[in-house]
């Protein structure tokens, strides 16, 4: 028994050797991390974590570029990937969490304590998904609407994050 998707993966039944070796299914998939038969989202979020790391190292202002890149590209992948597996906002594809992560962390600089809470507030939102977030998981489709319920939760898990940061418990 394995805790990885290993065949018949979306309604065009992909295999996972077709997931990791695709460019845009890898990506979509989160580097892999979406191939996990639990909380896929949940290991998409902590695939970010190196990314968020790499793009943090290189300043706020690249950190902020390359987020934007990362959320306007996502529209392409994920949009891409659901065509390829044949199912809209199929549970493995995560690079809307990859994205909506960096999006959350783009509010204050880098500190464990803010990554921690980001994590959890990020996750939080994305699996609670208070309104209009909700809403538009339901209405919005295509690559934008996969995109848009994370970047949403990411703001407001960002949002909140500097409000923490700003009454200084970070």
């Amino acid at each position: 028994m394995s805790i990885f998707l290993t065949n018949k993966i979306g309604k065009k039944e992909l295999t996972a050797k077709t997931v990791l070796t695709d460019p845009v299914l890898f990506l979509a998939f989160g580097f892999g991390s979406g191939l996990f038969k639990k909380a896929p989202g949940t290991m998409g979020t902590l695939a970010a974590l190196p990314v968020y790391g790499l793009f943090a190292l290189a300043g706020n202002h690249f950190l902020i570029a390359l987020t934007l890149v990362a959320v306007i590209a996502g529209i392409w992948i994920c949009g891409a990937a659901a065509k390829k597996l044949g199912e809209h906002d199929f549970g493995g594809i995560v690079w809307d969490e990859v994205a909506g992560f960096l999006v959350t962390m783009c509010w204050v600089p880098f500190s464990w304590p803010a990554l921690v809470i980001g994590f959890v507030l990020f996750r939080l939102f994305d699996i609670v998904k208070p309104w209009p977030i909700i809403w538009v998981d339901r209405k919005v489709s295509g690559g934008f609407g996969i995109m848009l319920d994370d970047i949403l939760a990411g703001i407001l898990s960002g949002f909140i994050l500097l409000i923490i940061a700003d009454m200084g418990w970070l």
